[in-house]
């Protein structure tokens, strides 16, 4: 099954280390942030858990829940919880899927056979609390994920959702962004009063 941006995330119901989930009904009107791992008591994955749940406070504030993934199960994920917390520093406490028959790695195209038959890549979906995927990434099992950009693709989203902009190039949070090429200069007077600068027709940059 390909998932598509702007395709609802498909729901399902499975164990995880915080007990059973529907996963549409736990996620309610939040945003997810759902990820897989090729396999538990592996090192670049170890530091991934450990990260995300160094980060458990950046993404409440931007009301994202994180969910993991890892073919294997819930009491294999409890004992590598306590190596996670154990050499990162942290204390995770977000759910970790236990998808052992990788039912949830089909359903959401997380088998790649070209890395692996039997392990889950790298995937990232970023899901909003419409249960829409607004984001997919991909990396191979050998690349941990750069957090820093998950982090900055979700404020660009959140913020675009509300201010009706786009974000260019390398983007952070006080920057300038783009009013888009659908929004007239009339229009544009009302949503953006506070101007901006027309580089060419469609290139128009405005704080926010």
């Amino acid at each position: 099954m390909t998932l598509r941006l702007g395709d609802t995330a498909p729901n399902f119901t499975i164990a995880t280390t915080k007990g059973d989930i529907d996963f549409h009904e736990w996620l309610g009107d939040s945003w997810a942030f759902f990820f897989s791992h090729p396999a538990d008591f592996t090192p670049v994955c170890t530091t991934e858990m450990g990260r995300t749940a160094q980060l458990a406070d950046q993404f409440a504030a931007r009301n994202v829940k994180p969910l993991g993934l890892s073919t294997d199960t819930v009491e294999e994920h409890v004992k590598w919880i306590h190596d996670v917390n154990d050499t990162q520093n942290t204390t995770l406490e977000f759910p970790i899927v236990a998808d052992a028959e990788h039912k949830i790695a089909q359903l959401y195209d997380m088998i790649h056979p070209g890395e692996s038959e039997t392990a889950a890549v790298r995937s990232v979906f970023i899901i909003d609390a419409n249960k829409k995927i607004r984001l997919t990434m991909t990396y191979p099992m050998s690349v941990g994920r750069n957090f820093d950009e998950i982090l900055r693709v979700i404020d660009a989203l959140q913020l675009g959702d509300e201010k009706r902009i786009a974000t260019p190039a390398d983007w952070r949070p006080g920057d300038e962004v783009i009013i888009p090429p659908s929004i007239t200069n009339e229009e544009a007077k009302d949503i953006f009063p506070q101007g901006w600068n027309e580089v060419r027709s469609y290139l128009r940059l405005t704080k926010v």
